[in-house]
């Protein structure tokens, strides 16, 4: 697996995790480590360094040897920005040229993740990417030029904090993962780790 030099991966566990009752989704127990690592072990053979977005608990984050950053506050007024400031707070802590993102509760996030992203940005010479399973945007799984961050910071001032719709709106063009599909599975919701769990335990007896 190669390490791009150049790249700063950025975990977003940021939110609020209001599918989960409140809880920090990335510290919710998956065979017994945080989501949170399940990411990490992914993420981290594929670049040199990584930043936790976080809003809280940054101790618990901050365990693993990172950088754990907050949201960039933008206007006093929004509560919750959304992960788009969490990558805005990324780009300026970040000293690569590049940031990937992926979001704290995907444990099967693909391990040539970040090579896919970067092949298909340096086909369409662009300064944005993101991940597409086949079916859907994945515009959280996405790499990103950190000259951008003026762009991010002008969009959260006029009150766009949709990711999707600013990558589009960036002219954000897309690679192409309708191969591996199941690897950018979401644990949104308690029934959605539950299920995940009951799924693993069924392919470890077929096994």
């Amino acid at each position: 697996m190669t390490i791009h030099t150049n790249i700063t991966g950025v975990i977003l566990a940021g939110g609020r995790g209001a599918r989960m009752g409140g809880v920090d989704k990335g510290l919710v127990d998956l065979h017994g480590k945080p989501l949170v690592e399940h990411v990490i072990q992914r993420l981290q053979p594929q670049v040199p360094c990584i930043i936790v977005s976080a809003n809280r608990n940054h101790a618990a984050y901050a365990r693993y040897g990172f950088a754990v950053v907050g949201d960039e506050v933008i206007s006093s007024d929004v509560a919750y920005a959304g992960p788009l400031a969490g990558i805005l707070s990324a780009m300026m802590q970040a000293t690569t040229d590049y940031i990937v993102t992926v979001p704290c509760d995907a444990p099967r996030l693909p391990t040539d993740l970040v090579a896919r992203l970067l092949m298909q940005l340096q086909r369409d010479r662009g300064r944005a990417c993101m991940a597409y399973d086949g079916t859907r945007a994945q515009p959280i799984f996405a790499l990103l030029h950190t000259s951008l961050r003026d762009e991010v910071r002008r969009a959260l001032r006029a009150g766009q904090n949709k990711v999707e719709r600013w990558l589009r709106d960036s002219g954000c063009s897309s690679a192409d993962f309708a191969d591996c599909a199941a690897a950018f599975i979401n644990l949104n919701t308690t029934e959605n780790i539950s299920e995940f769990k009951s799924g693993d335990q069924v392919n470890k007896r077929s096994t």
